[in-house]
């Protein structure tokens, strides 16, 4: 089969990596820098299991700035460009996938289109529509950022939203791509599909808003909050897993993901995913609160990262917590080794380990380290079992 994937993140690096191991696959994006680095078997974002398989170069993969030449000739075409959420117009930017939709029926429409970008329920449907191109599949990731290529190798289970054959093609590629045998796969039309994602990351959502509600609970009447999930999650149904209090979920999913889904109901009854949502505002400004209580004159704001191993900072909770604090006069500085800017956000970014945490009275750490145990005493974390 020859493929082409479209966008070098990590979903798309991910799948065309997972893909070439029996297939010949381009992965396009309009970084010429993210480009070069995978074709000289470096990746373009933290995550070991993609690093390795680059490195040891037993794959069938190219990378290519050029759309047409990867595009021409492929079976199967792979969506995976930024879906980012638009609060102006209270939905999904979609622009993306529409373009490159549109552009790859116009340059071979003999190729199936596989959406893996996270979208609206409906919007697979309505594409076909607005193109007149029926060939278009929804088949939706449940990737961790940092463990992507990991979860594409073992997949919880693989969906695909569409029921042709060129749908068990794809579902058959995926399969005959992971490590994991046995892997359970559920053939339905696309719109049930893309339920099935933004319904999936809700629950985790949920499940994190849950534990960060016990905790400021706990915090609010001068309990042991390590004691009380502990207790909580010896029932079997609940689970001792997905319980570490946080400052709030973040990164580039969940919180898109849970707007987008209560967009979806603005015309069905629902009270939870709008509580879901507002959970998440509610916890930074508990955090917040706690922390401007202690009376600091200098913040200091211990990594930007959503997550531990991981290296994107974007929609991560602890920014949240970071402008509250400082919205009430309070310094901020960061210690973030990602960023090369001596600045964010008009904080001052330090270098120097050391000198950041002479600096801070107050030391926030989303997800503790043992990097902050000779300042444990300035550290304010709701990190109670050290893991994600």
């Amino acid at each position: 089969m020859r493929i082409a994937v479209v966008g070098a993140g990590y979903v798309g690096l991910s799948n065309a990596l997972l893909l070439a191991k029996h297939n010949d696959v381009t992965i396009v994006d309009v970084s010429a820098d993210k480009v070069g680095m995978i074709n000289s078997g470096t990746s373009p974002i933290v995550d070991p299991d993609i690093e390795q398989c680059l490195k040891g170069g037993n794959i069938r993969l190219a990378a290519t700035t050029n759309f047409q030449q990867a595009v021409q000739g492929a079976d199967f075409v792979v969506i995976a460009t930024p879906t980012n959420y638009n609060p102006t117009t209270n939905s999904f930017d979609t622009s993306s996938v529409v373009e490159v939709a549109g552009n790859t029926v116009a340059a071979n429409p003999a190729a199936t289109i596989v959406i893996r970008s996270t979208v609206p329920v409906g919007f697979t449907e309505h594409l076909k529509a607005q193109l007149k191109f029926c060939k278009i599949l929804f088949v939706p990731e449940f990737l961790r950022e940092g463990r992507a290529l990991h979860d594409n190798l073992h997949p919880s289970r693989i969906i695909i939203g569409g029921q042709s054959d060129a749908a068990e093609q794809f579902a058959a590629l995926l399969q005959g791509g992971a490590e994991k045998t046995d892997v359970p796969c559920l053939m339905m039309g696309a719109t049930e599909a893309e339920a099935i994602k933004l319904f999936s990351n809700t629950f985790l959502a949920m499940r994190i808003a849950f534990f960060n509600e016990l905790d400021s609970f706990a915090l609010s009447r001068g309990l042991d909050s390590r004691n009380i999930i502990s207790g909580v999650c010896l029932d079997d149904r609940i689970g001792n897993y997905y319980n570490n209090p946080s400052f709030g979920y973040g990164g580039y999913c969940l919180p898109k993901d849970t707007k987008q889904l209560l967009a979806n109901y603005n015309d069905v009854p629902q009270n939870l995913m709008q509580a879901i949502v507002q959970s998440n505002t509610t916890r930074k400004d508990y955090v917040a609160e706690r922390i401007v209580a202690l009376n600091p004159r200098v913040v200091g704001i211990y990594r930007l990262v959503m997550k531990s191993g991981s290296d994107n900072f974007r929609s991560s909770s602890i920014q949240g917590v970071m402008k509250r604090i400082k919205a009430k006069g309070i310094e901020v500085i960061v210690y973030e080794p990602n960023l090369k800017e001596t600045s964010f956000f008009n904080s001052a970014v330090y270098t120097d380990f050391d000198a950041f945490k002479a600096r801070a009275d107050v030391i926030v750490a989303n997800r503790a380290t043992k990097d902050l145990s000779d300042v444990s005493d300035k550290v304010f974390t709701r990190d109670l079992f050290g893991k994600d």
